[in-house]
């Protein structure tokens, strides 16, 4: 899922701490409101249409005013929402799932399995161009609608009634439900969506909700908007907040004067902040479910389809620096691109984890002696004679500063000038999605627990390849990891690590790090749940207790 994190510089954080660090909960005390959350969020909403939706601050929007089959709950367990059993085939290929009667749409018609079943096709059908269509591969037919070669209407997924949902897969998943509780699997209202059209999901009038929350004031480009407590919701007598109010803040230093002064409930902390409030009551640290890292143009410039040139920016970047010295907030460096929660699983015959068998070490160590020479010799076999490369960021501090690191690390090799541009999110992410870069700046955070969730990134095919990197051992792996070996773990846990690292040796990615996610909670809220993939936030269970 791509998130970006807003992080100020040391300066500013430090100036804010200064005139802000003394008696912060008293005044978060005098004005508590035990049915009212305030939040901030580092990036706008770019749609409320969940077949378009692909940036982290959509997709948790999303996730608190629409319902699915399932939730994510503590420890990452799958919770029932709309769904209420469910069984499967003995090959693994066919669920069927009994769905919740009652459930109803905000405008009060019911949630039926129909809704489910126009959404999946709406989002496999190719002209939708959905970026998360990917995720309905392993459906019956989907690779012929994606081709033209068949219509949506015959993807795997029928409505057998209004209470049962009937879905064929090509081949066993073994997280498929996992899945489910992925927005681009939410039902959608036809009715509702032909209204509006094109239209659809532009700002919080030309939406729909059946989730715990319905979306108020968001006009499509403001940075203010709120989520109300939806009556209608079938599981409403567990939603304890009337209202959440949601503030874009890109600066830390002035969300954590807005939490000191009792205007926010929860604040973001960067390096500078989290040595100071560590120690804090409040203090919340979250881990291991995402992966910055480098996006190389493998079009637009000749010199990034040359493998020594990829490893020489790579080697080039050291990232126990970026780590300890700009960043300074826990976040640690890559040692792959598939991040530590998800590498950890370890095959049945082996005790050593993914990512110790992934493992590929010059793809993310530090050589600047070395990045010199096959700088070098990548610009003799591409015959020039120097480099103009620009890094493409979000205008959040925290990426900027990120950015200006890099580009201090790679203007080392010689014969090349970095150039950095920084932009807001929202239009960085469709040059990003356009092919309108030379180097992108990219976070990823675990759509669902299983290392393929990266991995097939950089399928030659995969709508979200936006380097266009391709290697045609890497796409067996993966191909063999989704079909010959589906239902064999072992088979798939090799498959899975020899695909890492295919694109590790030819660096056909550079990962940077893992970040951390800091923050600072008023300490009378309790419930907020968080797990390291999928949907990361969940606020539904809250109370804020006087």
């Amino acid at each position: 899922m791509k998130w970006k994190k807003s992080i100020v510089g040391i300066m500013t954080a430090g100036l804010a701490m200064v005139l802000v660090a003394c008696g912060s909960q008293s005044s978060q005390d005098k004005q508590i409101n035990s049915k009212q959350l305030n939040l901030s969020y580092p990036t706008e909403i770019s749609s409320m249409d969940n077949t378009k939706a692909s940036d982290s601050s959509s997709l948790t929007m999303l996730y608190h005013t629409t319902e699915g089959l399932y939730r994510l709950g503590e420890n990452d367990k799958i919770d029932n929402a709309l769904a209420t059993s469910y069984k499967v085939s003995n090959d693994g290929k066919q669920y069927t799932f009994n769905l919740r009667k009652g459930a109803k749409w905000v405008n009060g018609q019911e949630v039926t399995a129909k809704d489910f079943v126009y959404s999946w096709r709406r989002a496999a059908n190719p002209k939708s161009a959905s970026q998360y269509a990917y995720l309905f591969a392993q459906i019956q037919n989907y690779d012929s609608i994606q081709k033209g070669q068949m219509s949506p209407d015959n993807l795997g997924v029928k409505a057998d009634g209004n209470y049962k949902l009937v879905v064929n897969l090509n081949k066993p998943v073994p997280y498929f439900r996992r899945l489910l509780s992925f927005p681009v699997f939410f039902p959608l209202q036809q009715s509702v969506v032909d209204k509006y059209g094109k239209s659809y999901g532009e700002n919080s009038n030309k939406t729909n909700s059946d989730g715990p929350f319905v979306l108020k004031k968001w006009n499509g480009t403001n940075e203010n908007w709120q989520l109300i407590k939806n009556n209608k919701y079938w599981n409403a007598k567990n939603v304890h907040l009337d209202k959440i109010n949601v503030s874009v803040v890109k600066n830390p230093s002035t969300s954590l004067n807005l939490f000191q002064q009792g205007k926010l409930d929860v604040t973001p902390l960067n390096g500078d902040q989290v040595v100071n409030y560590k120690n804090e009551k409040g203090f919340k640290s979250f881990t291991g479910g995402a992966t910055v890292y480098m996006l190389l143009n493998q079009k637009k410039n000749p010199i990034l389809r040359n493998a020594n040139a990829r490893r020489a920016l790579s080697l080039a970047i050291n990232r126990e620096e970026l780590s300890n010295n700009v960043l300074r907030d826990g976040s640690v460096p890559a040692k792959g691109l598939v991040p530590s929660k998800l590498a950890s699983m370890k095959g049945n015959a082996s005790d050593k984890t993914f990512g110790d068998k992934s493992y590929v070490k010059d793809a993310v160590s530090y050589n600047l002696n070395e990045a010199k020479s096959l700088w070098k010799k990548a610009m003799k076999q591409e015959n020039m004679s120097s480099v103009n490369l620009s890094i493409l960021t979000a205008d959040d501090d925290q990426s900027k500063a990120n950015a200006e690191f890099l580009q201090t690390q790679l203007d080392k090799l010689p014969g090349l000038s970095i150039n950095v541009t920084s932009i807001p999110d929202k239009t960085r992410m469709s040059r990003q999605d356009n092919g309108q870069f030379d180097i992108a700046i990219n976070k990823w955070g675990a759509d669902f627990s299983d290392p393929i969730n990266f991995l097939q990134l950089f399928e030659s095919n995969n709508s979200m390849n936006f380097s266009k990197w391709s290697n045609s051992s890497f796409d067996n792996y993966i191909e063999m990891s989704n079909n010959r070996d589906a239902n064999n773990s072992e088979k798939r846990f090799d498959d899975l690590v020899n695909a890492e690292k295919v694109l590790m040796q030819n660096q056909g990615v550079i990962p940077l790090y893992q970040p951390a996610t800091a923050e600072l909670w008023n300490t009378h809220i309790n419930g907020y749940i968080w797990n390291p993939a999928g949907m990361s936030r969940n606020w539904i269970n809250i109370k804020i207790n006087n």
